[in-house]
């Protein structure tokens, strides 16, 4: 397998996002998973950030990782040469898939202050949509 992503938000099936950046193509869903870290609701996405819970989300293997990559950093407004100014920022980090393998992706951590935000201790953005009743 080459370059894998995590996706935790917004980015996961059932959302149009990554339509609106024409990467669907170069993608192949390889499962669901975790990962070690908090999740937040910020109002219009989650944001994970490193920690000691679960985050829950979905694998994908990435075919033309520049490319998609490339998109990625500017939705996520990633900036590598300036982390300080990075929304978020990518890192590759273990995923542990639902069959217990574990896989290395990049995922997204957000990199701004939470201010208020409410951590979602599920960890799982769709079971949060769902309980709020948000519809993605």
């Amino acid at each position: 397998m080459g370059e894998r992503v995590f996706f935790y938000g917004t980015l996961m099936s059932g959302f149009n996002r990554r339509l609106r950046i024409d990467i669907d193509a170069k993608l192949t869903f390889v499962g669901r998973g975790w990962i070690q870290a908090m999740l937040f609701d910020l109002g219009l996405y989650p944001a994970a950030v490193p920690g000691d819970g679960r985050v829950y989300g979905e694998v994908f293997e990435v075919f033309d990782p520049e490319s998609v990559l490339a998109s990625l950093d500017a939705m996520e407004g990633h900036r590598p040469g300036d982390l300080d100014r990075s929304l978020y920022v990518r890192v590759q980090v273990p995923v542990t898939l639902e069959d217990g393998e574990t896989v290395d992706a990049w995922v997204y951590f957000y990199n701004a202050p939470l201010g208020q935000a409410m951590r979602i201790p599920s960890g799982n953005y769709l079971q949060h949509l769902e309980k709020h009743q948000r519809q993605p």
